[in-house]
């Protein structure tokens, strides 16, 4: 009898900045690796031979959570990634769901109509996952084994256990992010044990694993800005002038032509680098990125990241922070940099939450300024 324990990866940075990955290569979050250490102590007394991963980092990250302390080779397999979203790979959800909302049902639904172009259905994923498990099983014979992947791979296997396509398996909640399933083998037959278990992650952990794409947050999309159409820079400034004014009490020092100017000036080496933040169809916040600034030394550099007042504290501010990493991620940018006042403690905190860390000051209009990096792993 082969035992297999099947586990979903730990929080990553799509489900924190809510982003359809799929096959991007996404890592964990700070939160996802105390998720790990709970996992970690989870299976501390329980004896696993060997140990098989989606050779996504997200999955194999998590997979040190046994074969570390294990002392384990770690078999990284493709066969077991998420599944396949061609042309909505690293989407965010917010934007399928405006624009797409008909497809955004689809994917959260398995339904059969999910056919993206270059990309996998949900009966293509359950066709790859299924056949991989039984050969991990059949290559270890009368041991445990571990297997680490993603959510809708994961939930593809469990349908196709039970001979069903994906959408007709509606009696199985997601898991959390670690979640474990628990599968016995004996002459080809299987045997359930449980099914999608976080009995040990606290509460806390356990329901920010939960908050992904059809749940809270509000869901955001973004619009490249045009700062020499007036009502964009209209709109700009407004931002602007409001944050400054949050900040400091008061427009003292505020150059609002000069803070405009250098949009211009960076829209115009790069069309990514202004971002109106859609709430459907809204405008709620900016997203400004220089992507020249820092590129020698491999930093990406946030000149301006706001959402209107009535918007923060929503969870939204991550899926900025989101969209900025997806694209210096790709530019092979080692970290992410931006200034904030140190006397603005609501941002200090968000920040704080999204792991960034203070390096440093630089000099500000009023006062200095922190200077606050964020790894890219």
């Amino acid at each position: 009898m082969t035992r297999i324990y099947l586990i979903r990866h730990a929080q990553s940075e799509g489900n924190l900045y809510r982003r359809i990955l799929g096959w991007y290569d996404g890592h964990v979050t700070g939160l996802g690796r105390e998720q790990i250490a709970a996992l970690e102590r989870r299976f501390q007394d329980i004896p696993i031979q060997a140990v098989y991963s989606s050779d996504l980092s997200r999955a194999m990250e998590t997979a040190q959570a046994i074969s570390v302390p294990k002392g384990l080779v770690l078999h990284p397999d493709p066969a077991f990634r998420e599944i396949h979203l061609g042309e909505w790979t690293n989407v965010p959800y917010g934007d399928l769901a405006y624009h797409h909302p008909g497809l955004y049902n689809a994917f959260f639904s398995y339904s059969p109509q999910w056919a993206p172009k270059g990309g996998e259905t949900f009966q293509q994923t359950a066709d790859r996952v299924a056949p991989a498990v039984f050969r991990a099983a059949a290559n270890h014979p009368s041991i445990n084994i571990a297997i680490f992947s993603h959510a809708m791979a994961i939930h593809c296997f469990q349908a196709a256990l039970r001979g069903k396509h994906p959408s007709q398996v509606t009696d199985l909640p997601l898991g959390a992010n670690t979640a474990v399933s628990c599968y016995e083998i004996q002459d080809g037959k299987f045997r359930v044990l449980f099914e999608n278990d976080a009995s040990h992650l606290s509460p806390e952990l356990a329901s920010a694993g939960l908050r992904e794409g059809r749940e809270t947050p509000p869901l955001v999309w973004f619009r490249a800005m045009d700062p020499g159409k007036e009502a964009d820079a209209k709109f700009y400034c407004d931002a602007r002038k409001d944050a400054w004014e949050s900040v400091h009490g008061s427009l003292r020092g505020f150059d609002g032509p000069g803070f405009l100017t250098e949009a211009r000036e960076q829209s115009q080496w790069d069309r990514r680098a202004l971002q109106q933040v859609m709430l459907r169809s809204r405008a709620v916040g900016v997203l400004q990125l220089d992507t020249l600034q820092g590129a020698r030394e491999g930093t990406g550099y946030i000149p301006f990241f706001y959402l209107r007042p009535d918007y923060r504290r929503k969870g939204i501010g991550a899926q900025l922070l989101g969209q900025a990493v997806s694209v210096y991620q790709p530019m092979g940018r080692k970290r992410l940099r931006l200034l904030c006042d140190p006397g603005n403690e609501p941002a200090q905190r968000f920040y704080r939450r999204c792991g960034f860390l203070k390096t440093g000051q630089a000099p500000g209009a009023l006062r200095p300024l922190d200077v606050l990096e964020l790894p890219l792993a």
